[in-house]
């Protein structure tokens, strides 16, 4: 039975009730969630003013050690610098600054002598261009203060989150939103399975659930991959060999950004039914920004969804 999909009456009041959910969410918590993260980064950022001798000594030699200070060297500069502008003005290998912004590891096949050599033009480039109305010690003989660092760790930590602050307001959001559903089905005797004990999607006991669970899919060419679901839930009443019911938590703090993202959804619902079959209950958790054209395209896909303000509807997934 159709949960909201084959509802669009229902959609235009959802939809209001949504946005005004998430805007009040965001007016509470997420200034916290922000804060939380920018005094995280404060520390990591003196962390490597105090590696690198507060931006006096950008070394090779630091930069093998603590390859994931990258990010905030770039933030440290006049003005700041993309990725892509860092390794146009040091002339170092594209691949070289990619992993170590994204895994923060250094290439394993460069040798020693020529990777300090890559890494001593980005050095360069960073004390060159480091920002002296920010690190004010830099032009003087006098080491920094303890206030002046902090102040320096403040405003790199600043930039560095505000370069990702979407980011970390969807992973505040998420965690609340899963804290929802957890207290959701833990009020009715669901028993949550954690992913370390080896269980697999398929061999949940029946009232168990469990979060971000890798799913083994099969492609169109026949490789197979494992792809993440926020919650798998199996239901009480779940026969042997029924598929659980997933469901996937979705965000959005505005209109644009969801029309970007709606595809997603229906690649996995593909995947999971060109694997399973149409034994597959596949839904969305909604909170926020999430309009007509959005629900229209995944009620097209077959994909259902639960209003996060209309919790209770979870019931009707067969809960």
């Amino acid at each position: 039975m159709a949960v909201n999909l084959d509802k669009p009456h229902l959609w235009k009041e959802d939809i209001a009730k949504s946005v005004d959910m998430y805007n009040d969410w965001f007016l509470k918590f997420a200034p916290k969630a922000f804060r939380e993260t920018r005094i995280q980064t404060t520390k990591d950022v003196e962390a490597t003013l105090k590696a690198t001798s507060n931006l006096r000594n950008v070394a090779p030699s630091i930069l093998r050690m603590y390859p994931e200070v990258l990010p905030t060297l770039r933030m440290s500069t006049c003005p700041p610098l993309a990725v892509d502008r860092l390794i146009g003005l040091a002339g170092v290998p594209t691949s070289l600054v990619k992993r170590m912004e994204l895994k923060k590891k250094l290439p394993m096949l460069l040798k020693e002598a020529a990777l300090d050599a890559e890494l001593r033009k980005i050095g360069d480039i960073i004390e060159r261009m480091a920002d002296p109305d920010i690190f004010v010690w830099l032009n003087r003989d006098a080491p920094p203060t303890k206030t002046e660092i902090h102040r320096a760790a403040t405003i790199v930590a600043d930039r560095l989150c505000g370069s990702v602050a979407n980011p970390i307001i969807r992973n505040a959001q998420e965690k609340r939103q899963l804290a929802a559903i957890k207290a959701w089905l833990e009020a009715r005797q669901y028993r949550q399975v954690f992913v370390g004990d080896g269980t697999k999607f398929d061999s949940l006991p029946p009232g168990t659930f469990s979060f971000r669970m890798n799913v083994p899919v099969t492609l169109g060419g026949g490789s197979q991959v494992k792809i993440p679901v926020d919650t798998v839930i199996m239901p009480k009443t779940a026969k042997a060999r029924e598929l659980p019911i997933f469901i996937e938590a979705k965000s959005a703090g505005d209109f644009a950004n969801v029309n970007k993202r709606r595809k997603e959804e229906a690649m996995k619902m593909s995947q999971l039914r060109h694997t399973y079959g149409d034994r597959v209950r596949f839904n969305l958790f909604l909170c926020g920004y999430f309009d007509s054209g959005y629900l229209g395209y995944e009620a097209a896909e077959g994909i259902d969804w639960v209003w996060e303000h209309r919790i209770d509807d979870l019931a009707k997934c067969g809960l």
